[in-house]
């Protein structure tokens, strides 16, 4: 299932960060925010460091999308 983290840039915007910001206040790495930006999986504890930062569930930074019919994604 592909998720986006559209909400999490929007978060980022409204607070006036930027994704370096984000990086030093929550202890995750560039390549994390890479995969983040690529809408790709992270790991529980990143989205856990990040939420932890901005003082907010995951819910408020991340969607999963419907995946597209005819697609399988073997996870």
């Amino acid at each position: 299932m592909p998720v986006s983290y559209d909400k999490l840039w929007k978060i980022l915007i409204d607070r006036k960060m930027t994704r370096t910001n984000l990086k030093d206040a929550s202890g995750i790495s560039f390549n994390i925010l890479a995969k983040m930006g690529k809408n790709e999986f992270v790991s529980m504890e990143s989205l856990y460091k990040v939420c932890a930062a901005l003082n907010c569930n995951v819910n408020d930074i991340l969607d999963f999308l419907p995946e597209s019919e005819g697609t399988a994604n073997d996870i």
